[in-house]
C-alpha cells in the first residue's frame, strides 16, 4: 500500500550548483527502503495531495514543525580522528613542530585499542551531533585501531571512509611512531583493505578502506609505489596531504625536484577518488593535473590559518575545474563543525581578495576575484564533497542518499534572529549558515536512519 517507507514533508536547501541554492518550499521528499531520495514532490504537482492524503497520520511520515529545515548532510573531507584527543591544544607551534612534539606521541598511543575506543567513539558521536554524516578519516599506522574505527563507524550510522595510515621513511618519522618496515605497511594496508570491504557488505550507508600516505616526507619511494598498486588492485579512495606549508611543499621540491602533485601522480595516487588536503601552493600546471585526473581538494580553512602560510586561492582553483570539499582538519582546526569552517572558508577568501598587508595601497594589496559567499561555502560542505568522493550524497534531489540535519531555529538557548513569519527563506538560509550552533541541529539522518536526536 506504502510505495515508499518515510516521507518527510519540509523546506528545504540544497546547491543547484556551485553558486545557487535551490529553496525547495514544502516539499515531499519520499525514501525508498534504501535509504535513498526516490521522489521529491512539489506542492504543485498533480500527486502531492495524494501522497499527503496517503501518508498523513501514518509513522511513515514526518513533517517539521515551524522554524524547522532540512540540510543536506555535510561531508567532511579531512578529519584526523585519533587528533580528537588533542583538539584546542598547542596551534601556535609551527606545523613540524606540532607533528613531532604533540601528534605523533599522541598517535603512538593507539597501539592500545582501549584508550582507541573511547576517542573513535568522541569523534564520531561529535562530529554526527555537529551534522557530518561522510566523513574522510585518517586514522593511524595501527591495523587493528583503524578498523575498530571502521565498525564504530558501521556502529553507529556514519558513512565512514577510513585510512589505515602509512608512515615507513625512518629519516622522517619518530622511532616510537613508524610502521615496522615497508613490507609490513603494504602487507598491513592491504589487510586492512580486505577486512573493511567484508564489512562493508552488512552496512547500509556505507564504510569504505582508504589508502593513505600521510604525506610525501613520511613515505618511502616503495610505500608510495605499492599504495598506488594497492589503490588500482582494489580500486580505493586514496587521500593524503599535498603542498600545505612552505617546509611540507619545499621537502618534495627538493627531495623529487617537482611537486607534490606530479609526484604523487607518479605514483598512481591521483584520480577520481583522490582526495588531497589542503594544496595550498598548487600552481596552474598542478591545477591542471588535478582536474585531469578528477583529484578533489580538501579546503581546510581553519587548519590553514594556523599552519599553511598562506590563503590558498580556492576560488581559482574551482574556477579551473578542480573538485573542491571542505574539511575540518581535526586537530589542526580546532571545530569539529562544517559550520564553522564554511564560514572561515568566506572569511579567509575576503582576506586574500582584500589583502593583509594596510603599508600597501589597496590596488596592490590582495588577490583579486579571490573571494567566494556562503552559497559556495555550503556547496563545498555538501554537494562539493559528494562529488569529490565520487559518491550519491550531498543533496537533497532523487537518486541521493537521505543524509540530512534538521535544523531547528527556534531553540530558546540558540535562537536564530527570525521574527517574521514572512521572513525571505534566502535570508534564513543564511542565518542558518552563519549563526547555527549544535543546539539548532535537532536530527540527524544517514541513509534514511536516524543517528543522532536532540531532545
Amino acid at each position: 500500500m506504502f510505495p515508499y517507507t518515510k516521507v518527510f514533508q519540509a523546506t528545504a536547501f540544497t546547491s543547484s550548483s556551485p553558486k545557487e541554492v535551490e529553496i525547495l518550499k514544502e516539499h515531499l521528499f519520499c525514501i525508498n527502503a534504501d535509504g535513498l531520495i526516490e521522489k521529491v514532490v512539489g506542492p504543485d504537482a498533480d500527486d502531492y495531495k495524494y501522497l499527503l492524503d496517503l501518508y498523513q497520520g501514518t509513522e511513515n511520515f514526518h513533517r517539521l514543525a515551524d522554524g524547522q529545515y532540512l540540510l543536506p548532510g555535510f561531508i567532511d573531507l579531512h578529519v584526523h580522528a585519533p587528533q580528537w584527543a588533542q583538539s584546542g591544544t598547542a596551534l601556535d607551534l609551527p606545523l613540524y613542530d606540532w607533528l613531532n612534539t604533540y601528534t605523533f606521541p599522541l598517535e603512538s598511543k593507539f597501539s592500545d585499542i582501549h584508550f582507541a575506543k573511547d576517542i573513535y567513539e568522541n569523534v564520531v558521536t561529535t562530529l554526527l551531533a555537529n551534522g557530518t554524516t561522510t566523513a574522510l578519516y585518517f586514522a593511524t599506522i595501527h591495523k587493528e585501531a583503524s578498523l575498530l574505527l571502521a565498525k564504530i563507524c558501521a556502529e553507529k550510522g556514519q558513512r565512514g571512509l577510513v585510512g589505515k595510515v602509512v608512515m615507513d621513511d625512518p629519516e622522517q618519522t619518530p622511532e616510537n611512531y613508524r610502521d615496522a618496515n615497508t613490507q609490513t605497511a603494504l602487507a598491513d594496508t592491504e589487510e586492512f583493505i580486505l577486512t573493511v570491504k567484508e564489512l562493508a557488505k552488512s552496512v547500509k550507508q556505507g564504510v569504505y578502506p582508504v589508502i593513505t600516505p600521510r604525506f610525501i616526507p613520511s613515505c618511502t619511494d616503495e610505500a608510495l609505489k605499492g599504495l598506488g598498486e594497492l589503490a588500482a588492485k582494489y580500486d580505493t579512495h586514496i587521500q593524503s596531504h599535498c603542498s600545505e606549508s612552505d617546509w611540507a611543499h619545499t621537502y618534495v621540491q627538493d627531495r623529487f625536484n617537482k611537486n607534490d602533485a606530479f609526484a604523487l601522480h607518479d605514483f598512481g595516487l591521483l584520480g577520481d577518488k583522490s582526495v588531497m588536503a589542503h594544496c595550498n601552493f598548487l600552481n596552474d600546471d598542478d591545477a591542471e593535473l588535478f582536474k585531469n585526473t578528477g583529484t578533489a581538494v580538501s579546503h581546510c580553512p581553519i587548519s590553514n590559518a594556523y599552519f599553511a602560510n598562506s590563503v590558498i586561492p580556492i576560488a581559482d582553483l574551482h574556477a579551473k575545474g578542480v573538485e573542491i570539499g571542505l574539511g575540518s582538519d581535526i586537530s589542526g582546526g580546532f571545530s569539529p563543525s562544517l559550520f564553522d569552517n564554511a564560514r572561515q572558508a568566506v572569511i579567509s577568501s575576503r582576506m586574500l581578495d582584500d589583502g593583509v598587508n594596510p603599508s600597501l595601497p589597496a590596488e596592490k594589496r590582495g588577490v583579486p576575484n579571490s573571494r567566494i559567499t556562503i552559497n559556495e561555502a555550503f556547496y563545498f560542505a555538501t554537494a562539493g564533497g559528494g562529488e569529490s568522493l565520487s559518491l550519491p550524497i550531498g543533496r537533497l534531489a532523487e537518486n541521493y542518499a537521505w543524509d540530512v540535519q534538521i535544523i531547528d531555529t527556534t531553540i530558546a538557548t540558540a535562537k536564530l534572529p527570525i521574527y517574521s513569519t514572512n521572513e525571505d527563506l534566502f535570508d534564513v538560509f543564511q542565518k542558518i549558515m552563519y549563526l547555527a550552533r549544535p543546539e539548532n541541529i535537532r536530527e540527524v539522518w544517514v541513509q534514511g536512519e536516524k543517528v543522532h536526536s536532540r531532545m
